[in-house]
């Protein structure tokens, strides 16, 4: 039997190769907010996968939130369809934050707001889909989640912070409040029990 070598002699020999881990990958739908991408397990939003943003009340950043990434698809030429949104959108802002007007389109949909959610996400010709549904159930939340995963699409619903109450097919679930944000949902791990401050400024 040879003689016993302490690891650490090995080490200061250099006998031992120190591995490193593989960095992870970039995140190929970010967030464009630091603090967000960083609480969430992909580093972004989840690929080919349904978001609902839960709001406790309309205009409280929630546009602000997905600026970026409106910002990164536009300008890469991919389309980005809004579904009823509540108020009509103020172009001159959008453009100002970078966002390409030419590939944003909007869609008057009314009471067939869900089957027009659908067929945007499943269609493959978007880049992400915004929706404002006034009435969802399981049922249609099952059908808009296996659509953004057909169509490989990112896929936003905003609705009410009392829909948080109910269990949901969304790959990831977002409170916002003013001033917080919290993950309440996100698929591939556990979700960040610490809320983020919600300014927009400060995720960045």
């Amino acid at each position: 039997m040879g003689a016993v070598v302490s690891i650490s002699t090995m080490l200061a020999d250099r006998r031992l190769w120190r591995g490193q881990p593989a960095p992870a990958p970039a995140a190929r739908e970010p967030s464009g907010h630091a603090a967000l991408d960083a609480a969430l397990p992909t580093g972004g939003w989840p690929e080919a996968a349904l978001t609902e943003l839960l709001l406790a009340a309309d205009g409280i950043g929630e546009l602000q939130l997905l600026l970026p990434t409106l910002r990164r698809l536009t300008s890469a030429g991919r389309p980005v369809v809004w579904v009823d949104p509540p108020y009509r959108p103020y172009a001159p802002a959008l453009a100002s934050a970078g966002v390409d007007l030419s590939h944003l389109h909007i869609v008057e949909a009314g009471r067939d707001a869900p089957w027009a959610i659908e067929q945007c996400l499943r269609s493959q010709a978007c880049g992400a889909v915004l929706g404002w549904p006034a009435r969802t159930d399981d049922k249609s939340l099952r059908r808009l989640q296996v659509a953004a995963e057909t169509g490989l699409c990112l896929g936003f619903l905003f609705r009410p912070l009392a829909a948080a109450r109910n269990p949901s097919p969304a790959a990831l679930r977002l409170q916002l409040e003013a001033g917080t944000l919290r993950v309440l949902k996100c698929r591939g791990g556990v979700a960040p029990a610490q809320a983020l401050a919600f300014a927009p400024a400060a995720l960045n």
